[in-house]
């Protein structure tokens, strides 16, 4: 359990600036609907939980809320700002990205805005990106589409550049569209920031198509990615169904959290196995993956599974090799090797195997939000917005239990969000498709 100070966020110096929304929210107060900017979030949501802290009510580890200040850091006249997007693409960039200049422009007057292009690169000269100027009428219909305008890359670049080029722009605040790799990267911004004795804000909106990112209910684009990748699996059983002995398998993104899996395994109930790197399971043996798919085929006519991308690595003898430019360990295809194998197993049983194989990754992570997700970039938008003009640093705006907190970087990064092989949503995804709690 992280403790009070490890929700504390960082700020630049006191408020002084009386905001441009104030009059909206003068006389608020904390409601079901509503969290004053004086009151805190508590960490933990049940009597038990919080009661097992043995600490007292005033004491209780909490989030700062998200939301518009009465006074502000930032003099909204003399702002300028920079927007970049790092990372893999991810339904709802360009709703954030949109969201960010409307709400800077309109309600809070900041007229110079920058685009970095292609991540990080984007601020180092040898790379010889240009930069956006982002404007009202510039961004008004990007979120008809998906991708990112800015353009995007992995890989980190020296702080010390990126700062540089902060510098000489003038930049105050910078706000970072990314994840956990992307958010050490502003964590060592925003460090390079202080040393150098500057105001700066470096605020981040936290993108993860995964969603394994902690301390916030669910990233962006995340149930934009889980109701795409449902059809996947709606073509699957389809084609499962069409053909003796028929099997549709279908690889989902997730290379340590399975989160899309299962929601989407879910979404669409025909999903007969999820395989997530959350759980092992065994292919040989009598109670193996591989003998439960054939007595199933055998007895039903046919099977439709989903595996995340991460799932089985340790059945791949070959493993994955290297890096990636991110610092990710590369993954060997589970979707491949489960394909030959469980072709390899009907063939040595002498069963007739119809096998459908379905990777809709790339296809997934280029298509626009949905309008849950378009509502859901525009708010965390609109709060980085307000975090960054108060004066708040190193920190990324979520979601916690429903209401919009800031969350320090280092609490976000400080491991990976991962679906709880005891929890609710593991034992609701055994429930729909009645798969054995393990394969050994």
């Amino acid at each position: 359990m992280p403790s009070a100070a490890d929700l504390a966020v960082s700020t630049l110096g006191p408020c002084r600036i009386d905001s441009p929304l104030k009059p909206l929210i003068a006389s608020r107060q904390t409601s079901t609907h509503y969290v004053a900017e004086d009151d805190r979030v508590l960490f933990h949501d049940t009597v038990r939980l919080a009661a097992g802290t043995g600490l007292p009510i005033d004491d209780l580890p909490g989030f700062e809320p998200a939301g518009p200040r009465r006074s502000i850091f930032f003099d909204p006249a003399k702002t300028r700002v920079g927007i970049v997007t790092c990372g893999g693409l991810c339904p709802g960039l360009n709703d954030v990205i949109r969201g960010l200049v409307m709400e800077l422009s309109h309600h809070y007057g900041v007229q110079r805005i920058h685009g970095f292009r292609n991540g990080y690169q984007g601020f180092i000269p040898r790379y010889g990106h240009d930069v956006l100027d982002l404007t009202t009428e510039g961004v008004s219909d990007i979120d008809e589409d998906g991708g990112t305008i800015l353009g995007t890359s992995r890989g980190g670049q020296d702080a010390h550049e990126i700062v540089d080029c902060l510098e000489r722009m003038n930049v105050n605040a910078l706000f970072v569209i990314g994840g956990d790799g992307s958010i050490r990267g502003a964590m060592r911004i925003a460090e390079v920031v202080a040393e150098r004795g500057h105001k700066i804000a470096v605020v981040g909106i936290p993108k993860t198509i995964d969603n394994d990112i902690p301390y916030i209910d669910q990233s962006f684009g995340f149930q934009t990615a889980f109701g795409e990748a449902a059809k996947s699996i709606r073509a699957a059983h389809v084609e499962a169904k069409a053909s003796p002995n028929g099997i549709g398998l279908v690889k989902l993104m997730g290379r340590h959290s399975g989160f899309i899996a299962c929601y989407a395994g879910l979404a669409e109930p025909n999903a007969n196995y999820v395989l997530i790197p959350e759980v092992a399971f065994a292919l040989d043996g009598p109670e193996g993956f591989l003998a439960h798919i054939l007595d199933r085929v055998r007895r039903k006519g046919h099977a439709v599974i989903v595996a995340a991308e991460g799932a089985g690595q340790d059945l791949i003898q070959a493993g994955g090799a290297g890096m990636d430019a991110s610092g990710n360990a590369k993954l060997a295809d589970i979707g491949l090797y489960l394909r030959q194998r469980i072709a390899d197993h009907f063939d040595a049983a002498g069963v007739e195997c119809n096998l459908k194989y379905i990777d809709p990754s790339y296809a997934i992570r280029s298509v626009a939000a949905n309008p849950y997700d378009s509502v859901y970039c525009l708010r965390l938008a609109q709060n980085a917005v307000h975090a960054a003009m108060a004066g708040r640093t190193e920190m990324v705006v979520g979601r916690w239990h429903g209401r919009y907190v800031h969350i320090p970087m280092p609490l976000a990064v400080s491991h990976r969000n991962q679906v709880a092989v005891d929890g609710d949503l593991w034992l609701a995804v055994l429930e729909a498709t009645g798969q054995p709690r393990t394969f050994r």
